[in-house]
C-alpha cells in the first residue's frame, strides 16, 4: 500500500483506537509495581503514541502533499526517472510523451471540449538529459473545433520541496480553478504544465545549474518550454509565457521570470524566498562558483544588473508568514527599477500551507492572464 494510500491511512487510525483502548483496559493490570507491568506501561503507552503521530502525520502528508511515496519519504529514491516510449499517446521518440488522460478533478464534465483534460506525461530535457514527470491541464477550448488553429498562453506551475506534482490538480486545484475562471470570462483559456522544481530527487536543487550537477535551471528554461511546444498548441514565446509557484517553486518562478524574461513574461511566487538555501537537502550548489551564488540572490540581482523586462507577483500574509518582511524590502527594490513590474498579494493573516495558497490562486490566475500573449 502506498504512502498516500487511504487505506494506510485508515489502518493506522485504526491501530491507534486499538492502542488507546487497549490501554485504557490494561492499565489497571498494569499497576504494580515490578518490572513486568512498568515495561507493559511503557511499551503501551509508547506504542500509542507513535500510531497516533504517525495518523497524524499520514493525514498532513495527504492534505499537503509533502511526499509521495516511501521512497521518498525515507531518500531512497534517486533515479532520474526513465523515459517510456509511449508511441500510441503522442507520436513516439520526442522528449514529451504522453501517459495517460483524465478528467479534471471537480468538473462536472466527461468529454474534454467541455470539462477539458489531464494528460500525465513524460519529459526528458534534449540539453540537460533531465527526466521527470509532469501533469498538463488543457482546456476545453483546446477540444473544440473553432479553436483547432489557435495557441494558447501557457504558464508553468510548480510545487515547493518536496512536493508531489498531483498535488497541484487535487489539493490545490489549479485545473479546475483555472477552468472555473475562463468560464466565467475572468481569465483566458490557458494551458497549465504543472511538475515539482525537484527535478532530481532526492535533491533540492533550487532551480540552479549545479557545476557538474544536474543543469535544472536550463531545463526550465530551454528543454521544458521547448518539449512542451513541439507536442501541444502553446504560444509561441516570448510573451506568450508565465509561471507560478509556491514556496521553494515560488522561488524558482520568481529568479526564472528574472533570468529568463523572454521565456517567462510574467512570474508569481506565492509564500516564496529570494535567495537559495544551503542545506542537507542542497547540497553545495555553487562549488564556489561566487557569479552563480549572487544570481541566485534576487536582491543581488537587482542592485547589480540591469532590471529584467518582466511582470513579477509576491504574495504574503502580515501574520502567519514568514516571509512577509523581506517581501515587502522585494517590493521596494523592485519598484525602485525602471523596467521590472512588480504586484503583490498581501493577507491579514495566512500562512505556509496549502489553505492560504487556494485562497491566492485565483486572484494570481487573473494576474497571469492579464499579462500573456496567446501568440
Amino acid at each position: 500500500m502506498g504512502l498516500t494510500s487511504n487505506k494506510v491511512l485508515w489502518l493506522a487510525i485504526v491501530v491507534a483506537t486499538v492502542l488507546f483502548i487497549g490501554t485504557v483496559w490494561l492499565w489497571p493490570r498494569l499497576s504494580r509495581h515490578h518490572w513486568r507491568a512498568v515495561s507493559g506501561r511503557v511499551g503501551l503507552l509508547l506504542a500509542t503514541q507513535v500510531a497516533l503521530f504517525a495518523s497524524v502525520g499520514l493525514a498532513a502528508n495527504q492534505a499537503f502533499g509533502f511526499y509521495a511515496s516511501w521512497a521518498d519519504l525515507f531518500g531512497t529514491e534517486t533515479g532520474q526517472g526513465v523515459v517510456v516510449d509511449h508511441s500510441v499517446h503522442g507520436g513516439g521518440g520526442g522528449p514529451l510523451q504522453v501517459v495517460s488522460t483524465s478528467e479534471v478533478p471537480g468538473v462536472r464534465a466527461t468529454r474534454p471540449e467541455r470539462g477539458g483534460q489531464i494528460q500525465k506525461v513524460d519529459i526528458v530535457g534534449r540539453r540537460t538529459h533531465i527526466a521527470t514527470p509532469a501533469y498538463v491541464y488543457l482546456p476545453p477550448e483546446y477540444f473544440q473545433p473553432q479553436y483547432r488553429t489557435r495557441t494558447f498562453p501557457t504558464t508553468v506551475v510548480l510545487t515547493g520541496y518536496p512536493g508531489t506534482a498531483r498535488s497541484l490538480v487535487d489539493k490545490l486545484n489549479y485545473p479546475s480553478t483555472a477552468q472555473r475562471l475562463a468560464k466565467d470570462g475572468r481569465v483566458q483559456p490557458m494551458i497549465l504544465v504543472m511538475l515539482r522544481p525537484t527535478v532530481a530527487p532526492p535533491r533540492d536543487t533550487e532551480c540552479v545549474d549545479i557545476p557538474g550537477g544536474p543543469q535544472t535551471e536550463t531545463f526550465f528554461a530551454k528543454d521544458l518550454p521547448d518539449a512542451v511546444l513541439g507536442h501541444y498548441r502553446a504560444a509561441k514565446r516570448p510573451g506568450g509565457w508565465g509561471i507560478v509557484g509556491d514556496s521553494t517553486g515560488g522561488y524558482c518562478a520568481l529568479k526564472l521570470a528574472m533570468h529568463h524574461p523572454r521565456v517567462y513574461a510574467a512570474g508569481a511566487g506565492l509564500s516564496p524566498y529570494y535567495e537559495a538555501p544551503i542545506d542537507p537537502t542542497t547540497g553545495d550548489l555553487f562549488h564556489g562558483d561566487a557569479r552563480l551564488r549572487n544570481r541566485a540572490d534576487l536582491f543581488w540581482l537587482l542592485r547589480h544588473e540591469p532590471a529584467p523586462d518582466t511582470s513579477l507577483l509576491v504574495t504574503s500574509s502580515k501574520a502567519g508568514e514568514h516571509n512577509y518582511k523581506s517581501t515587502k524590502d522585494f517590493i521596494d527594490r523592485v519598484q525602485a527599477t525602471d523596467r521590472t513590474r512588480i504586484s503583490s498579494i498581501i493577507l491579514d493573516s495566512g500562512g505556509h500551507n496549502f489553505n492560504t495558497w487556494r485562497r491566492e490562486i485565483p486572484p494570481t490566475l487573473q494576474w497571469l492572464s492579464g499579462r500573456l500573449a496567446d501568440h
